[in-house]
């Protein structure tokens, strides 16, 4: 892997990864759609807090992968994915879930976590209990 350029150019810049240590779940339209203990928390000065979840804890079977990708500086490149939705009128979510699959040395817990856009789309619920 290789070092963050964000972090070397902007070392004031914080990207903080914070273990849960609770249940965090995610609902789409009142399903479960992800469920673990094992997830981290990430505070990123300007941005809200991001949950980042396991795959094997993630109903990845209602992810479907996008060509979109984005560069963070900070963490990586992120790859998406639209999230299909059930019951109601169906469809899906474009981009609505994000990973990094080869994040910078400084944020390699978050190798091949998902993460959703609780705040973009109203109907992705994230909930720490």
């Amino acid at each position: 892997m290789s070092k963050s350029p964000g972090h070397q150019k902007w070392p004031e810049h914080k990207v903080r990864e914070i273990p849960v240590g609770e249940r965090v779940t995610v609902e789409l339209n009142g399903q479960l759609v992800a469920d673990s203990r094992n997830v981290i928390r990430v505070d990123e000065d300007g941005s809200p807090a991001r949950y980042y979840f396991p795959r094997g804890d993630v109903r990845m079977d209602k992810l479907q992968r996008t060509a979109t990708t984005s560069q963070c500086p900070f963490k990586g490149t992120a790859h998406y994915f639209s999230l299909s939705m059930e019951g109601g009128n169906g469809g899906k979510l474009d981009d609505s879930v994000w990973t990094y699959e080869e994040p910078f040395d400084e944020h390699q817990a978050l190798k091949d976590r998902v993460a959703f856009y609780d705040d973009k789309y109203r109907n992705i619920h994230v909930r720490v209990t």
